[in-house]
């Protein structure tokens, strides 16, 4: 380290594990990262992510000021005439076309910042418009449609026990890669090692034999698209043999008795068919969780983005509530965030409710205040009142990261009016926008992870003032957030501070609390206001000043048990078989007599990789981070396909062509592509990502295949034929 050197802390923003960092800094730039070993939560662990911090934060690709369109071309402009033109152009079509006609997609990245967190909100309640799109309806929302309909909350999701657990099933989860989803733990393989030597058990349920199966003592290649099945099927052994002993949450459940008769025929023998499971192993399996001292069931995205995505989600609840697991340690529990309400007395809420609206074109029902993303070209496309004509879109790039994006693409850029990015590149989707709005890198913004602390495997709380100071030009980016909901709310002009100022005054209305705390609170900024007030308003009795005197965070505890205080239910009691799940079983009932396809498709996910925004820092690309369609050796001798030649690959929504990895490591009538490629397009800036573009595997599917409860698009099980080429 030079003389010019020193070192600064930062919380990774680059995935879902939120580790610690130490920074080397040299002047105003990042030259190295490692883990904080210091750090209550993550204790030193980095993944080559977090490795690459500097090479993301000085991308040269990244945009410095904004750009806006004129005459057909994107230019660099000032952030005045930016702000200028959204204030011009928004307000005078919500007051022609009314607030339908205008659209807001919201992707990953925004749970990943401060200002993603603490805006958007904000941005939606002042332009009233119910054409809401989010990721969660590619990936998460079947958990948050289960949760709801049994807690009343579609905000409690209950993480794995890792650290006390004796049994761990994960089904459609490969946290060795993903580093984990809805389940914030630091070093998640150093978790899962660390239960097999104490003992443990860990069963993975995967059609690929991903790191993570590999390091399982079972690993089940089930068929694609039949977790729901296996799922019931386990469920129906521990009713069967009298295995089900909810203990403690036996006083808060009402519907075991409809949940006993509706699931009769998920026999393990009339399910092991389309699992490619036999009938033996499902009843191992049950009787296994249910004989563990403690025990886990864990399902994501395999699980979750499939035909039956929110039926599997729910299961697995119903598996963990059945054993005894949920709300105990070791089990199930649901962590408590330090910017949470404090907890009150038990009490009946209001329940949750989906369908409460409906899309405008093909009439999707909402789901918790959202659309279908898929549905967003049609909302674009199509004529009529309500039609969306300006779409803002905030760190989100559907062309790539939903189903039909060339129709997407279409309908960005011949069907909009107007329409704003909030983006640090101009991807495949910002290359439409009228207006991009940059934010600065990481290292020059505050970080604070409002999201991933209520889906902790332990209580913590941790913050991170910027490490370098913001660069000349650049717009921090909470002002940026800000000034984007006054240009819109007819406020343009008004000072960023008016925003956050609003936010506090609602709040402490909101909490019966003085107005007088407003100025006791401190920070530098307005986000560092609000979030004091919530530490305050908070379950710890906390302050940003506490939490500024412990750099490396604060060890808040274990999780643990908070049933009945959780639940909002109608009936204040875990609805275990609420009716929507019990209009939708039938459909399960259904997939027992259905047809096998011959080839399936299903995704995968990269370490060094996530989603789409990830690709264009050169030190993460190569190496297994590569775009090829893996495929089983029989099927390739099948088709004629031989390793590292071309594979035409085709399903509804198009085809594409790949090279070919000839695995094992994938069953037998299984094909893999990964997630979040597809750079090819022109008229972006990314050097690295388009050098090695890849394909789009969400082109190959029409949008039309939904999960109907949650709106979810199904992105794996998907029918494909494939071919080679020459």
């Amino acid at each position: 380290m030079s003389t010019n050197s020193r070192t600064a802390l930062r919380i990774c923003p680059l995935c879902e594990a939120t580790c610690g960092l130490t920074l080397t800094i040299e002047g105003t730039s990042v030259t190295g990262a490692r883990g904080d070993r210091e750090d209550v939560f993550s204790q030193g662990f980095i993944c080559p992510k977090g490795a690459a911090f500097g090479g993301l934060d000085a991308d040269p690709d990244r945009l410095r000021t904004p750009l806006i369109r004129t005459d057909g071309v994107l230019r660099e402009a000032s952030w005045e005439e930016a702000f200028d033109t959204i204030a011009a152009r928004v307000p005078a079509l919500v007051e022609e076309h009314g607030p339908q006609s205008v659209g807001v997609v919201l992707g990953n990245p925004n749970v990943h910042t401060m200002a993603g967190a603490l805006y958007p909100p904000l941005l939606l309640k002042t332009l009233r418009t119910r054409n809401v799109f989010t990721a969660s309806t590619l990936d998460q929302m079947p958990k948050h449609v289960a949760s709801g309909l049994l807690f009343g909350d579609a905000q409690a999701i209950a993480v794995p026990d890792l650290d006390r657990t004796d049994h761990l099933l994960l089904i459609g989860a490969n946290p060795l890669e993903s580093n984990g989803s809805l389940c914030t733990a630091p070093d998640f393989p150093g978790k899962l090692k660390a239960l097999r030597r104490r003992g443990g058990t860990l069963t993975v349920i995967d059609p690929r034999r991903t790191r993570t199966a590999r390091l399982a003592d079972r690993h089940l290649a089930i068929r694609p698209g039949a977790d729901a099945l296996l799922l019931a099927a386990l469920a129906h052994v521990l009713i069967e043999e009298k295995l089900a002993d909810p203990g403690p949450l036996a006083d808060h459940l009402e519907g075991l008795g409809e949940l006993t008769e509706a699931l009769a025929d998920f026999t393990p023998e009339a399910v092991a068919a389309s699992c490619d499971i036999d009938a033996d192993t499902i009843r191992t399996l049950s009787r296994e969780l249910a004989a563990a001292p403690t025990a886990a069931v864990y399902g994501r995205i395999g699980s979750c983005t499939v035909e039956h995505g929110t039926l599997a989600s729910w299961l697995v609840d119903v598996l963990n509530i059945l054993t005894g697991n949920l709300d105990r340690p070791g089990g199930a529990l649901f962590p408590l965030s330090a910017t949470a309400r404090a907890p009150r007395p038990p009490a009946p809420g209001k329940g949750f409710t989906l369908g409460r609206w409906a899309s405008r074109v093909s009439g999707h029902p909402e789901a918790k205040g959202e659309l279908p993303i898929t549905a967003l070209s049609e909302e674009i496309e199509t004529p009529g009142e309500g039609r969306i004509r300006a779409l803002l879109v905030l760190a989100a790039n559907p062309v790539l990261s939903a189903p039909d994006g060339d129709r997407l693409d279409r309908a960005l850029g011949e069907g909009l009016d107007f329409m704003v990015s909030v983006d640090p590149y101009l991807n495949e989707t910002s290359r439409h926008a009228d207006v991009v709005l940059p934010p600065p890198p990481p290292s020059q913004s505050a970080h604070f992870d409002f999201a991933f602390n209520s889906l902790s495997v332990r209580n913590q709380v941790r913050y991170s003032r910027p490490a370098v100071p913001l660069e000349a030009g650049r717009m921090d980016e909470s002002e940026i957030h800000a000034r984007l909901v006054l240009a819109v709310g007819g406020m343009h002009g008004a000072p960023p501070h008016t925003v956050d100022d609003l936010v506090i005054d609602t709040a402490l209305t909101a909490a019966g609390a003085p107005k007088e705390l407003a100025a006791e609170l401190s920070g530098t900024s307005g986000p560092e206001r609000r979030l004091d007030l919530m530490l305050r308003l908070g379950p710890y009795d906390l302050t940003l000043d506490r939490l500024l005197a412990h750099p490396h965070g604060i060890d808040l505890g274990p999780l643990e048990p908070r049933v009945p205080h959780i639940l909002k239910t109608r009936s204040g009691r875990i609805e275990l078989f609420p009716a929507p799940i019990a209009a939708d079983l039938p459909r399960l009932r259904r997939a027992l007599d259905g047809e096998r396809a011959g080839l399936v498709l299903v995704g995968r996910r990269h370490l060094r990789s996530n989603n789409s925004w990830m690709h264009n820092v050169a030190a993460l690309s190569g190496g297994s981070n590569v775009c090829t369609l893996q495929i089983h050796p029989e099927d390739a001798a099948r088709i004629g396909l031989a390793d590292g030649a071309t594979a035409r690959i085709k399903a509804a929504g198009g085809e594409v062509e790949a090279p070919a990895e000839v695995t094992d490591a994938v069953r037998e009538g299984v094909v893999s592509l990964p997630h979040g490629w597809g750079h090819s397009r022109p008229g972006t800036r990314m050097s690295v990502a388009s050098a090695t573009p890849g394909v789009n595997v969400n082109q190959l599917l029409d949008g039309t295949l939904l999960d109907p409860l949650s709106g979810t698009a199904v992105l794996n099980a998907v029918p494909v034929s494939v071919t080679a080429i020459g």
